[in-house]
C-alpha cells in the first residue's frame, strides 16, 4: 500500500512532534496506554489492561502482561515512566511537552503498574494519553536527554518503520511482537512524500499511489470526483479548523467592536463553496460541530452577514472608518489555497465599505515566531487540528489567559469555567460550561472562527477501510486500511 502526501514530517521521536505530518507517522510505529478506536470518542485499553482514577488527581493505570517493543525487548511500566519524565524533561520547542502540564508525578509501582499523580483534577487526563505526548520509546534506547535520530527509531505500535528518507519515503511493515487491538490489515505500507499538490494528483491518475491523502487542492478534488481514472474521492468527518486570531493589545483590533465588525461581515457560505468547493463547512464556534458541546456561538451572536449591522457597532463605538487592517497569512502550511482565502476576506471586508485591508504572507518557521512570540501581527490566520477528541481541546488552547499564541485576551470567567469543566467528569455539567465559554468567545470575539474541514483522500480501485479511519481523533490508522489482490 502506497499513500502519497505533501505533508511535512518534523520528527519522528515524539518528543520533537508537534505536527500533523509527524504525528500521522509516530501513531502507527509507537503504543500509548490508551487509544481512541476507529470511530470512536472515547479512550479505550492499549498497552494498558485497565485505567482508572483511584482519586480525582491519582490515575492508575494496569498494563497488559508480556508487551514487546519491535526489538523484542520487553516494555514495562518503567518505559512508561521513561518516556513521560523524558517528554517534560527535554521539553523540546517542536514537541507537545506543554499537554502533560497537569502532570505531577509518574511511579512505576511495580513492573505492569503505572501510578501518575496530577496537580490538579483533569477529566482530560486519559485523552492526554491517547495522544503522541505519551507514546511509550524504550528507556534503554532512547535518551532521556536528547532527541532520537530518526533513523534510529523503536516502537511497539502495529507497524515498525524499517527506512525512512526525509521529504522522500517511509516505508513499514507489521510489527511482529504488536499484540493491541489494532492489528494491521495491510503487511507492508509506504507513505511517498510530495512537494507539490499537483505532483500528487498526478500520482494518483496514474496509479503511482493507491490513496492521496494531505493535501490535494480542492480544484484537484473536484477535478477527482468527475474524472474517473479508476479513482474514486472518499471523505469523512473532520475536525481541521480555520480561523482569524487578534493580538487584543494592538490598535486598531484592541478595540472589541472592531473585532466584532469583522465577524459582522464575514461570510463563511461564501468562503467554503467559492474556495473549498464542498471540502470545508462553516464553523462558528472553535468547537467542531462533531464534539458534544459544541455550540454555534457566533451564528446566534451575529446572524447572517450584514454590513449595516457592522457600521452600525463601529458607529455606536465612534470608530472611524474605513478601518487600516494589516492581515497576515502562511501561503503553505495551511495547505494550497491560502492566499485565495485572504483575498476573499479582503474582498469581503472591502466590499463593506468599512475596511482597509493589506495583506501580507511569509513562511511558516518566521509566521510562528512573528505572530507567538514577538506578537508582531494583530490579525492573522490560524489552523487547528485535535491533540485529542474533546471540546476542551478546543477552548483552552485558544481562551486561557492569552492561549498558545498569546494573543493577549484574558477573562477570568473563562478560567474559572475552563477550572470547572476540567474538575469533572459529569458530561451535562461539562457541556453547560463549554456553551457558556463560547458565548463569551463571541461576545468578546479575541478571534474569529471560519470553516471546519472534512478530511478527504482520493483512493485507488480495490482500497477498502480509508473512510473508517475518518473521524474526529484526526489520525490516520494503517491498520484499517486493505487493498483487493489485483
Amino acid at each position: 500500500m502506497i499513500l502519497g502526501s505533501t505533508d511535512k514530517v518534523v520528527a519522528l521521536d515524539p518528543v520533537g512532534a508537534y505536527d500533523l505530518g509527524s504525528q500521522q507517522l509516530i501513531g502507527n510505529i509507537y503504543q500509548n496506554l490508551l487509544s481512541v478506536p476507529a470511530g470512536g470518542n472515547k479512550p479505550e485499553p492499549d498497552a494498558a489492561e485497565s485505567c482508572e482514577f483511584t482519586d480525582e488527581k491519582t490515575y492508575v493505570c494496569k498494563m497488559k502482561p508480556d508487551l514487546k517493543f519491535s526489538s523484542g525487548d520487553p516494555l514495562t511500566a518503567e518505559d512508561v515512566k521513561f518516556s513521560l519524565d523524558r517528554m517534560v524533561k527535554i521539553a523540546d520547542a517542536t514537541g507537545p511537552y506543554t499537554l502533560l502540564g497537569s502532570l505531577d508525578s509518574v511511579e512505576a509501582t511495580d513492573p505492569t503498574t503505572v501510578t501518575m499523580k496530577l496537580k490538579k483534577a483533569d477529566a482530560t487526563f486519559p485523552f492526554i494519553l491517547t495522544h503522541n505526548v505519551a507514546a511509550i520509546v524504550p528507556d534503554e534506547v532512547y535518551s532521556a536527554t536528547e532527541k532520537q535520530p530518526d533513523d534510529k527509531i523503536v516502537g511497539s505500535g502495529p507497524y515498525k518503520l524499517d527506512k525512512y528518507t526525509p521529504n522522500q519515503q517511509a516505508v513499514f511493515s507489521i510489527n511482529p511482537e504488536y499484540t493491541g487491538p489494532n492489528k494491521g490489515k495491510t503487511p507492508n505500507f509506504i507513505v511517498q512524500y510530495f512537494e507539490q499538490a499537483s505532483a500528487l494528483k498526478l500520482a494518483i491518475e496514474q496509479g503511482e499511489v493507491d490513496i492521496a491523502y494531505r493535501s490535494l487542492s480542492p480544484t484537484d478534488l473536484e477535478s477527482l470526483r468527475s474524472g474517473g481514472n479508476g479513482v474514486k474521492v472518499v471523505d469523512g468527518a473532520g475536525t481541521e479548523i480555520r480561523y482569524i486570531t487578534f493580538n487584543v493589545k494592538k490598535k486598531p483590533v484592541d478595540n472589541v467592536a472592531v473585532r466584532k465588525a469583522i465577524a459582522q461581515v464575514i461570510d463563511r457560505e461564501a468562503i467554503t463553496t467559492n474556495i473549498y468547493k464542498g471540502t470545508a463547512t462553516p464553523l462558528y464556534s472553535t468547537v467542531p460541530s462533531a464534539f458534544p458541546g459544541a455550540k454555534p456561538a457566533f451564528q446566534e451572536a451575529y446572524g447572517d452577514p450584514d454590513p449595516a449591522k457592522a457600521k452600525a457597532i463601529l458607529e455606536e463605538a465612534g470608530v472611524s472608518t474605513p478601518v487600516a487592517l494589516d492581515g497576515w497569512y502562511t501561503p503553505t502550511h495551511y495547505g494550497p489555497v491560502e492566499a485565495d482565502l485572504w483575498n476573499e476576506l479582503k474582498r469581503q471586508l472591502e466590499g463593506s465599505g468599512l475596511f482597509k485591508v493589506s495583506l501580507d504572507s511569509t513562511e511558516w518557521d518566521q509566521y510562528k515566531s512573528e505572530a507567538f512570540e514577538k506578537g508582531t501581527y494583530y490579525f492573522y490566520g490560524m489552523g487547528w487540528f485535535p491533540d485529542f477528541p474533546d471540546a476542551d481541546n478546543y477552548l483552552s488552547p485558544f481562551m486561557r489567559d492569552g492561549g498558545f499564541f498569546v494573543n493577549g485576551y484574558s477573562n477570568k470567567e473563562v478560567n474559572d469555567l475552563l477550572d470547572e469543566e476540567l474538575a469533572t467528569d459529569d458530561a451535562a455539567v461539562r457541556e453547560e460550561a463549554f456553551g457558556k465559554i463560547q458565548d463569551i468567545q463571541a461576545e468578546d470575539a479575541p478571534l474569529i472562527p471560519l470553516w471546519e474541514g472534512k478530511q478527504v483522500a482520493a483512493i485507488r480501485e480495490g482500497v477498502e477501510g480509508v473512510e473508517t479511519t475518518f473521524d474526529p481523533a484526526f489520525q490516520f490508522r494503517f491498520w484499517v486500511v486493505s487493498k483487493k489482490a489485483d
